[in-house]
Formats: structure tokens, sequence, C-alpha cells
């Protein structure tokens, strides 16, 4: 399984409310495990400078893959590029909740 999380930064406080609308337009997406949507809490006394986060499991590469083929990802980014800041994206293999003990 793939964890593919992206964090995202919004220039104006002004837009935060349609960055979070668009990103939410991959929920309708067919293709994730689980998705998430999330509005950073800003708990962190290090760096605060990410505003929202998408996180999202998926089978493998290719179920990443078709995740960014369907029209709502398209729409999304469509909403959201022109209005953000920064973008990160992370993609790492899960190894699950399994914990070793030697």
């Amino acid at each position: 399984m793939i964890r593919h999380i992206v964090y995202f930064s919004v220039r104006s406080t002004a837009d935060r409310e349609r960055v979070l609308e668009g990103l939410r337009l991959l929920e309708a997406n067919p293709h994730a495990l689980h998705l998430e949507v999330g509005e950073n809490l800003k708990l962190d006394s290090l760096g605060n400078d990410v505003d929202f986060v998408v996180y999202g499991e998926f089978a493998d590469a290719a179920a990443l893959d078709a995740f960014k083929a369907h029209s709502s990802y398209e729409a999304s980014i469509a909403a959201v590029r022109p209005i953000r800041e920064l973008r990160m994206a992370a993609d790492i293999v899960a190894r699950g909740n399994s914990h070793h003990h030697d």
C-alpha cells in the first residue's frame, strides 16, 4: 500500500475556504482506499507553514496513477493551483501496524 501525503499553504487567508473546497473535490475520487482532507491545527512549536493536508492511501502505484488521471484530480488542481503557495508531496510505502521487538 502507498500513502500519498500532500501539504499545501495558502497565499492569502481570504482564499483559505476556496482552497479547502478545491481540495475536497478529491473526496469524489474513487481510486483511493482512504482519503482525508484536513486543516492543519498548527500545534507545532517549530513551524506551521502548512495550512492543509491531503492524505490518501492507495492499493498500489497503479491506483495512485488512476487517482491522478481522474477528472476530480484535474478539477481540484484547476481550483487550487492559482491560489495556493506551497505544495509539497511525498509517497511512501506503508509498513502496516506491525511492531518489531528485538
